[in-house]
């Protein structure tokens, strides 16, 4: 097998912003840090109010002159798997540009991202020519009919946690819905953007259309989020930035929102479950991978009492068991933490769950890597009410709170939370009661016998309450591009 490790120097970052084809400069310089070894990688431009009505304003007009929304949908739709073939084709670099500042190993990068970046190109492709408006019923003199069309231009926001994946959630359903876009990715995460947008110029997508602006969501995205040329929204990120985006969008359109937002959520494990062990793995993974940084991460464990001891000490024995490596070594199966300031808030809320009465089962502490790099070890705590700061607020780090159930009504009633409802994880061997569990969990998405997302694009993903609005993937990502318009013909 080849080897994966590369070393952070041998990179070429594409270092701007990506407008009307090109890369180009402007603003002030922003410092771009690997979390693998805490040390400078380069910098990038910070696009401000003009930079960013240049991009939204040439995707408007692109948009507009080009054809791209007016030809035959199929025709997107053979840009679209070409620009597929080009991501696979080109998957070691953008695996690279994706791992040398992200949180994401250079083994999962190359055996998940990639893949499932260029097979969500393909999907939206097909929808292409899927979805149409309909006749209505009316009286034989008249026709009536609804009929679907882009926006225009949609602005999308990526998270740092899932750089290129996140990114493509937004704006693959946008481009192949015949609309404009305008991507800012994170300011800690931004080179493999641009590479993405490159490939997509190669493969016939014309330029201008697809344009990435760098900055921070201050100076670049409450810019992006309030231009006029923006037709609607897209953004994944905590609750309390969605809660901005969602203001400006009401304040420069009204224009509607996709927020997929924060999480704290919950896995029930019943006292039935045929293999104590594979649960043990299920939930690990759950609430480890990516260092926790994921905003579905499985964070409380609400289990049996019957099978609780056991199940308990085999996570306990996991924790032991994770090394840190830097992301770009190919032995590397366990992720940094994105930031210093991100490391210092997970390990202050442990700390003050300990000093409100949770009992460490095993220590979310910091770690040693040869090149260095923000690593904490793996952290379970047991707490005996709802109001732990573990319990409550989301870690977004790899930290399981532990709750203990007697009844089947005590499971729902803990799973239960004030703020979010993103997900949810059910583990057991009974068909009624996992009936049940679906029925009463307030989450936007149920895993029964499972944690997390597969391959599936068809199903989309969204939460409920302060998890956010709207759903990324399935037909509805595709839909929420379109707006729909009301016909009504009469022969003169």
């Amino acid at each position: 097998m080849t080897d994966l490790s590369f070393r952070p120097e041998d990179i070429t970052l594409p270092a701007g912003h990506f407008l009307s084809g090109k890369i180009v400069p402007g603003g002030k310089d922003i410092a771009v840090t690997s979390p693998g070894h805490g040390r400078i990688l380069g910098y990038v431009p910070e696009a401000g109010p003009d930079l960013v009505n240049e991009a939204a304003q040439t995707a408007a007009r692109v948009q507009r002159e080009s054809g791209w929304a007016t030809c035959a949908p199929r025709e997107r739709a053979r840009v679209l798997r070409r620009w597929a073939d080009l991501v696979e084709q080109h998957g070691m670099e953008l695996a690279r540009l994706e791992t040398v500042c992200s949180t994401r190993p250079i083994v999962q990068t190359v055996g998940w991202d990639i893949p499932f970046l260029a097979e969500g190109i393909r999907f939206f492709s097909e929808y292409c020519d899927k979805i149409g408006g309909d006749v209505a019923a009316t009286s034989a003199n008249l026709l009536g009919m609804t009929v679907y069309e882009p926006y225009g231009v949609t602005g999308a926001i990526a998270p740092w946690n899932f750089p290129l994946v996140m990114a493509s959630w937004k704006i693959v359903p946008s481009l192949a819905a015949g609309n404009g876009t305008v991507l800012k990715p994170s300011e800690m995460t931004p080179f493999s953007a641009v590479r993405l947008a490159e490939l997509a110029v190669e493969a016939g997508l014309p330029a201008g259309l697809f344009n990435v602006v760098q900055g921070t969501g201050l100076a670049t995205g409450e810019v992006l989020c309030r231009h006029p040329n923006i037709g609607k929204l897209s953004f994944t990120g905590s609750t309390r930035t969605g809660i901005a985006v969602m203001k400006a969008a009401a304040e420069s359109g009204p224009k509607p929102v996709t927020l997929e937002l924060g999480g704290k959520s919950p896995q029930l494990v019943f006292d039935d479950i045929s293999s104590v062990d594979e649960v043990a793995d299920r939930i690990f993974r759950a609430f480890t991978g990516n260092a926790g940084q994921v905003c579905v991460t499985g964070s409380r464990l609400i289990v049996q009492r019957g099978v609780a001891k056991l199940l308990i000490k085999a996570l306990v024995a996991k924790c032991s068991q994770v090394a840190a490596h830097a992301p770009w070594e190919a032995v590397a199966s366990y992720s940094p933490i994105i930031s210093e300031p991100q490391a210092h808030r997970i390990l202050n809320l442990v700390e003050s769950s300990v000093q409100a009465g949770a009992q460490t089962l095993a220590p979310c502490l910091r770690m040693n890597s040869e090149e260095g790099g923000i690593f904490l070890s793996p952290g379970i705590l047991m707490v005996t009410d709802t109001y732990s700061p573990v319990w409550q607020e989301e870690v977004f780090g790899p930290v399981l709170a532990v709750q203990i159930f007697d009844e089947d009504d005590e499971a729902f009633a803990l799973a239960e939370h004030p703020v979010y409802g993103l997900a949810a994880g059910v583990h057991t061997a009974s068909m009624s009661r996992a009936m049940r569990a679906i029925r009463t969990l307030k989450a936007g998405t149920v895993w029964v016998n499972r944690y997390g997302r597969s391959s599936d694009f068809v199903i989309p993903t969204g939460g409920f309450g302060g998890s956010g609005i709207g759903k990324d993937l399935g037909r509805q990502a595709f839909e929420t591009n379109l707006r729909l318009k009301s016909v009504l013909m009469a022969a003169e």
